[in-house]
């Protein structure tokens, strides 16, 4: 439930609603009474740059994006999944800085940076140039307002942490002149990806919202101005988001982006979504499951991306369950599970054997742990021995002393991919005498359950995407063990003295070895079982061309992207 880039995104792929198309759109943005307006002055600042000509080789046609994930909304300090996140980071807003094709950091909203000597304050230069859509410049004070907003512990911003090592309010900012920000920090690694991932948003238009109602402002859930290369036009609540051209989008970063709308269609079932692509209803299908990437890749008239993408699969086990309270136990789950079994049978090879809570693509990724806790069924039945759970009375099942079955409920939100796991979990646990009782549940109440304060489950399949800077703090730390991320519940005084370390090494090399040092310890501890990294999957109509999908994110190339005149849809 972070953001991708700079936070964990929970990949939660809830159904919401059912298909629309790009013209069904009703004006509900226009009858609210804060978004009205607000949208008359973006429509009136966009016609002052209307009348110039686009040439077609470069500009034009609609895209339509379809995913099984709703988006609710763009709630600058919460929203939690993939959608949201990655589109107010390239769609409808701007990141100080971005990725090149090789991951390199570069400018965006920020022309140029400086770093101290002693890597305590970083200095940014704003470009003179970015306007907000309703046509107030972006200024050092829309980053200083974003900092505190997000630095607010009010704000209910799930990774805090990622601001501990910045001065207080006062002296952790300063806005130096209209285009100069500055931060001051105690040195810390990965310090630039903080504002590589964060979306800075609008002084003028959210200054005076209290931050603990940002969620529910229509800001959020009506009418997200931005700055970035697309701006909202209108939605459809539960089916559709529309977007235009952003035609003030600086010409220095290739001025307007190349489509004339862009619409993102939430379809209500992969089956559905699938039928969509082949049939030319949408252009671009996001996550798709691994069967039907392989049917997309046999039409001659789609093209289907697959790549590594920094996602975490796992079993989160809640150690307050006393079958669950024995890193033994939980090790021997482990260890009971064929998980390159689970690669082959339901991401058909597209995927890594994880270990640790890095994916491959992470700079300080441990390839040397790769083959750590291999499936091995006698040594789990050896553990569970140990532990004090055996068999007692012939049934198949192990029981403790007092006759309680290790008997697990596995909770996880509707998905064919899920599914297809928690089955063969079930199959597999059965051989060393676990019983697993896998639990579909709705998307929200899966959420509840398992984010909730009371952390009401015993095993929870869940999915992050983690981004390029990791900070496992809020999973793990003793200190956050009430927390909404705190899903294990473990407590552990070495691996807290490693999260509280990791963070203030600013020398990659440096963090690394401590990075490898964590895991291991974390292995023995073993709060989850990490199942595997899964390639991204993305199917393409190929009518849409300037197409790139990688690492970076789905959404990272849109400004790119444009359809050739004869190839277009007509609204």
């Amino acid at each position: 439930m972070k953001r991708i880039g700079t936070f964990l995104v929970l990949v939660g792929l809830s159904a919401a609603g059912s298909a629309c198309g790009p013209g069904d759109a009703s004006r509900t943005a226009f009858d609210d009474p804060y978004c009205g307006p607000l949208m008359a002055k973006v429509d009136s600042f966009m016609a002052t740059y209307e009348g110039r000509e686009w040439p077609e080789d470069r500009y034009g046609g609609i895209a339509v994006v379809g995913s099984i994930g709703g988006m609710e909304g763009f709630d600058p300090v919460t929203a939690g999944e993939v959608a949201p996140a990655q589109h107010m980071q390239f769609v409808t807003h701007m990141t100080l800085l971005e990725f090149d094709h090789d991951l390199e950091m570069r400018p965006y909203l920020a022309e140029s940076w400086e770093v101290s000597e002693d890597r305590s304050e970083v200095t940014f230069h704003l470009r003179n140039d970015v306007f907000w859509h309703d046509g107030h410049p972006t200024t050092a004070e829309d980053v200083a307002f974003t900092f505190r907003v997000f630095s607010d512990p009010a704000s209910g911003y799930p990774n805090q942490s990622f601001f501990g090592p910045y001065m207080s309010e006062g002296n952790g900012v300063e806005v130096v002149d209209t285009h100069t920000v500055r931060f001051r920090f105690e040195p810390h690694a990965d310090f630039l990806e903080t504002w590589r991932g964060q979306p800075i948003f609008p002084e003028h238009l959210l200054g005076d919202v209290p931050v603990d109602s940002l969620a529910s402002h229509p800001y959020s859930t009506t009418c997200p101005v931005g700055n970035g290369p697309y701006r909202f036009v209108d939605r459809e609540i539960g089916e559709s988001w529309t977007f235009g051209p952003n035609l003030a989008f600086p010409e220095a970063l290739g001025g307007r982006p190349g489509l004339d709308r862009y619409v993102y269609r939430t379809i209500s079932d992969h089956a559905t979504l699938l039928a969509e692509l082949l049939a030319g209803g949408v252009d671009v299908f996001v996550q798709m499951l691994s069967n039907q990437a392989e049917t997309a890749a046999s039409e001659d008239h789609l093209r289907v991306w697959s790549f590594p993408f920094p996602s975490i699969f796992f079993v989160a086990w809640n150690s307050r369950v006393p079958e669950l309270a024995s890193p033994d136990v939980r090790r021997a789950l482990t260890l009971g599970m064929d998980r390159q079994r689970m690669i082959d049978g339901v991401q058909m090879g597209g995927a890594r054997i994880l270990n640790t809570s890095l994916p491959p693509v992470h700079w300080a990724y441990d390839s040397s742990l790769d083959d750590s806790l291999a499936y091995d069924p006698e040594q789990a039945r050896a553990l569970l021995d140990g532990a004090g759970w055996t068999d007692r009375n012939g049934d198949g099942v192990r029981e403790n002393a007092d006759g309680t079955p290790l008997e697990i409920e596995l909770i996880f939100n509707q998905n064919q991919e899920r599914q297809e796991l928690a089955e063969l979990m079930r199959l597999q646990l059965q051989e060393i005498g676990i019983r697993l009782v896998p639990q579909v549940m709705e998307f929200g109440a899966w959420r509840d359950y398992t984010f909730g304060s009371e952390k009401d489950f015993e095993g929870s399949l869940v999915t992050f995407e983690t981004g390029f800077r990791v900070d496992d703090w809020d999973l793990f730390h003793s200190e956050a063990v009430d927390g909404a991320f705190a899903l294990s519940g473990t407590m552990d005084p070495e691996l807290d003295r490693y999260l509280d370390t990791l963070q203030l090494i600013p020398d990659q090399n440096e963090a690394r070895l401590m990075w490898h040092a964590y895991h291991r310890r974390l292995m023995e501890v073993q709060p989850y079982t990490y199942l595997y990294s899964a390639n991204r999957r993305v199917g393409v109509n190929r009518r849409l061309q300037g197409v790139v999908m990688d690492t970076r994110g789905d959404w990272a190339s849109i400004r790119h992207w444009w359809v050739a005149s004869e190839d277009r849809r007509r609204p």
